[in-house]
């Protein structure tokens, strides 16, 4: 299954749409942007070597992502901005920085 920047915007503005509160006020979004980087954190730290708490769940980092993923949408949505847009500019960006910053890799390999 392929999904679009658009089409998962669509999709939350019509799941966020269906409530009268409607989206959360963008200091509310930043405080779950950072709720989630911290799910995600935990997930990985518990990947490479910290042991859960007894009865808590090594994490699902893919579900993690995409919680954090769904409040990007949210902010990004509440604000009128387009994920799309940015981050095309934003690997447009990186490509012409950082063109010669890394080694390549060599033909073949």
């Amino acid at each position: 299954m392929s999904l679009t920047f658009e089409e998962a915007r669509r999709r939350v503005d019509a799941y966020i749409g269906q409530f009268e509160e409607g989206y959360f006020p963008p200091l509310l979004l930043m405080a779950r942007l950072a709720e989630e980087t911290g799910e995600v954190a935990r997930v990985i730290a518990h990947g490479n070597g910290k042991t859960p708490k007894p009865g808590e769940d090594a994490g699902d980092l893919e579900m993690e992502l995409a919680d954090l993923l769904f409040v990007m949408i949210c902010m990004a949505n509440e604000r009128g901005l387009s994920l799309e847009r940015g981050f095309t500019r934003m690997m447009e960006k990186i490509e012409t920085r950082d063109a010669d910053r890394w080694t390549r890799k060599e033909a073949g390999r």
